[in-house]
């Protein structure tokens, strides 16, 4: 049973509305067949109307073999900025590895197989990214032409092809009268049969509530097949955050927060905490200095599952409820080494998703009410990693690891306080954990090897944009969710007040052989 599933009530085709029904699917009808006879009954999916359109492609001097040298052509100048778009911590394989790898060929053609339509609207490519909960492949939207794509930022400026390489002039003898379209490209994103049914219906209620949001990555459409689901979204060109942020500058790195900053106020206004802030999610491209928010597969509403936790609670109460506890009382009789073999205590259930190294304390210490302040403290470490040039900043392997390496920052003191506000002790007898930490200047220099007071001659102060980005830097990573920096305050912020250059250039005027071509 094939089904298809739409973001958009209703889609454009060739100046026509295809019919479509609002959406709204429940979470039985991803192990059910319902779905498909309410869609058929509502209206043409996608998919089906595809081959109503294959003679307007005729009409428009579609030719195969031209075709895929548009294609190849694209896919080359496009190859060195190819990276993924995955869940959890996905491993992204060479191209040259993806072009031969028989196995990866294999499950191209047997998704292919599972889909039967899904042949005639795209073409795969290759494989890009490959998580624990998903793998994604690059496609190329066949019938993109066909349809009006309001999800495409780029469709202004990438209309039609650019001149034929001279290499190829050979080839071009028999093209048409009409020019020859650009291809395009989608990710396809194919969700593990691993997943629960709600997760994958979460997923795809969050991308069409985001629907229209500014520098999130948008819905197209998603099909299912039994108990296989391809969620269809658009393929941004980005480069890979480990290859150009050691060169990013101050100017850079407000252009890169600041539109990291406005995908996340556009996500927590609709009241969704994303849960996994981190630079492979954020695809980025410094050329046009846009990024776009992807990757909802652990995101979820804010409220979901919460209980009441001593972090919004009065300071008073806090106080009274601390210090009633026995855990309290055991601590201020001295602190006992290691951990107890026989430990009667309950443990808290909290969500604790999300990427290591990236986590908020309030995750780590298993908040029953987090909020959507756990992304901030994600960015903030974004923006740490940039500041200080190291990557991975936090690079630790358990919660226990974690809370050691962000102690090394804040200190025993206010890590014991960040504890106390959700209900939790903390104490280390660490050596090298001090009372007092140390502050982000301080930790800014020593990375950038200007903490030797200047003898090689480099200077061993911050310069005052420097300082300015610190100061925002502390109103992300505060140990306290409830004071931590909103999004829409963050945009607000001096650090994030920048234009971008060429923002508000006009557009630039068409010579006389566009003009031709158009």
């Amino acid at each position: 049973m094939f089904t298809q599933v739409s973001s958009h009530p209703a889609r454009e085709q060739n100046g026509h509305t295809m019919a479509k029904r609002s959406f709204h699917i429940h979470e039985d009808d991803l192990g059910v067949e319902h779905l498909a006879e309410d869609q058929e009954q509502d209206g043409k999916t996608r998919s089906q109307t595809e081959s109503q359109s294959q003679t307007l492609c005729a009409d428009d001097g579609y030719d195969e073999h031209e075709h895929d040298e548009d294609v190849e052509r694209e896919a080359e100048d496009e190859e060195n900025d190819d990276h993924d778009d995955r869940d959890g911590d996905a491993s992204e394989s060479s191209d040259d590895d993806e072009s031969i790898d028989v196995s990866v060929q294999q499950d191209m053609e047997k998704l292919q197989h599972t889909f039967p339509h899904f042949r005639d609207g795209y073409r795969l490519i290759k494989r890009i990214g490959e998580g624990t909960f998903s793998t994604v492949y690059k496609a190329e939207d066949i019938r993109y032409h066909d349809y009006v794509n309001r999800w495409d930022i780029d469709a202004d400026d990438s209309q039609w092809t650019p001149p034929p390489l001279k290499s190829s002039a050979s080839h071009m003898n028999h093209t048409s009268r009409h020019p020859r379209r650009k291809p395009k490209f989608v990710a396809i994103k194919k969700i593990y049969v691993t997943s629960s049914p709600a997760r994958i219906l979460n997923e795809l209620e969050l991308l069409h509530d985001l629907r229209d949001s500014p520098s999130v990555c948008p819905l197209i459409t998603a099909f299912r097949e039994s108990d296989q689901v391809l969620i269809i979204l658009p393929y941004f060109r980005h480069q890979d955050f480990r290859k150009y942020y050691p060169k990013m500058n101050i100017y850079d790195t407000r252009v890169y927060l600041r539109s990291l900053f406005t995908a996340l106020a556009a996500v927590h206004a609709r009241g969704i905490v994303h849960r996994d802030i981190k630079p492979t999610n954020f695809l980025y491209d410094p050329d046009k200095k846009r990024g776009v928010l992807v990757d909802f597969g652990l995101a979820e509403r804010e409220g979901t599952d919460s209980k009441p936790c001593l972090c919004h609670e009065d300071r008073q109460v806090r106080k009274q409820r601390l210090q009633q506890s026995v855990a309290y009382n055991s601590i201020q009789s001295g602190p006992q080494p290691g951990y107890p073999k026989q430990d009667t205590r309950p443990s808290r259930r909290a969500n604790r998703a999300g990427t290591r190294g990236f986590r908020a304390p309030e995750v780590l210490f298993k908040c029953t009410e987090q909020t959507t302040k756990i992304d901030i403290w994600s960015a903030g470490v974004i923006l740490l990693t940039i500041l200080c040039k190291r990557f991975p900043f936090f690079n630790s392997a358990d919660d226990i690891e974690a809370m050691i390496e962000i102690a090394t920052i804040f200190g025993n003191k206010r890590m014991k306080l960040a504890g106390q506000l959700h209900g939790c002790m903390f104490d280390s007898t660490i050596p090298t954990i001090s009372s007092q930490g140390f502050s982000f200047e301080k930790i800014m220099l020593w990375s950038t090897c200007r903490s030797d007071g200047g003898r090689d001659g480099t200077a061993n102060t911050l310069a005052p944009e420097e300082k300015e980005a610190i100061e925002f830097l502390s109103r992300c990573m505060d140990l306290d969710p409830t004071r931590r920096i909103s999004a829409e305050d963050a945009l607000r912020h001096p650090f994030l007040q920048v234009e971008v250059d060429g923002e508000t250039e006009p557009e630039p005027e068409l010579d006389a052989e566009e003009v031709m071509m158009l």
